[in-house]
């Protein structure tokens, strides 16, 4: 096994601004450590993004070889300080992406439509392809009221399981600009002992076509800081929004700073659709 990525293939995406640098390795080969990943993930120093997915046949990772059977690629996720994440909505897309562009997915699965699964540290996810992706991501798990503390100020959210921990918290309208994410949010360390990521939602008056409930989005990932997008962290907030309002199906449009996604939930079932992109491919130096 090499000591070094030097040589080692690479791919940077992103789904709505949320990117990522893919690191092709079938046979977990590559010594992965998270100064590494973090070295990768610098945006002055290095590729730059906010997170590491890492391309392994589910046979060959200890994480998932359980899953073997059912999916044969792993997406293993690291975070851009180099901790490692059981999930994230928008890695899933662009992991999908890359598996059909670079032909490693089967026969005809990268035709629209076609499905591929894959398996996760949360379970096995399974995408729809198309000129957008759609992944079954199974409903949140709401766990109750807590809140957050933001420059002072404290807002009262909920908490949730998106196979992720995950805050939300609505801001009044024409507040969400203006909060400074530029340093992690206070969250209980009681219910959130590992962090999470802590989404602040405000609904827009605006509707959009075929969506039922429309909102905005800002979201600080732990790991990665303030970032663009968060899929996960959709799936969270649709929850949310739906179960606040007494409801158990709908779709919800949200704009989040690089673009919009939609989560769409149907009893057991939530599915998490919009954009993935691969932007760049190239070797590491």
């Amino acid at each position: 096994m090499s000591t070094t990525l030097a040589g080692a293939a690479f791919a940077k995406g992103h789904g709505t601004e949320n990117d990522f640098v893919i690191l092709p390795d079938p046979d977990g080969a590559l010594p992965l450590t998270a100064e590494r990943v973090a070295a990768l993930c610098d945006r002055r120093a290095g590729i730059g993004a906010d997170g590491v997915l890492r391309v392994v046949r589910s046979a060959k990772h200890p994480d998932a070889a359980a899953q073997a059977d059912a999916a044969e690629w792993f997406m293993d996720y690291w975070n851009a300080d180099g901790s490692i994440a059981e999930m994230c909505g928008n890695g899933i897309r662009v992991f999908l992406r890359y598996l059909t562009e670079a032909g490693l997915a089967a026969g005809s699965a990268g035709t629209a439509g076609a499905e591929i699964t894959i398996a996760t540290r949360s379970g096995l996810r399974t995408g729809r392809m198309g000129e957008t992706i759609a992944v079954q991501m199974g409903t949140p798990a709401l766990l109750g009221t807590t809140g957050a503390q933001l420059g002072g100020v404290g807002y009262p959210g909920v908490a949730a399981d998106a196979g992720n921990p995950h805050l939300v918290c609505p801001v009044p309208a024409g507040e969400l600009a203006g909060l400074d994410l530029t340093a992690p949010p206070g969250i209980d360390p009681v219910v959130f002992p590992h962090g999470a990521n802590v989404e602040f939602v405000t609904e827009v008056p605006e509707p959009v076509p075929g969506a039922d409930r429309h909102v905005a989005m800002r979201v600080y990932e732990r790991g990665a800081g303030e970032t663009r997008s968060c899929g996960s962290g959709v799936c969270a907030v649709a929850a949310v929004v739906l179960g606040e309002a007494g409801e158990t199906a709908g779709t919800v449009a949200v704009d989040v700073l690089g673009g919009r996604l939609t989560a769409t939930v149907d009893g057991d079932s939530l599915i998490l659709a919009g954009p993935a992109v691969i932007v760049a491919t190239g070797t590491l130096a």
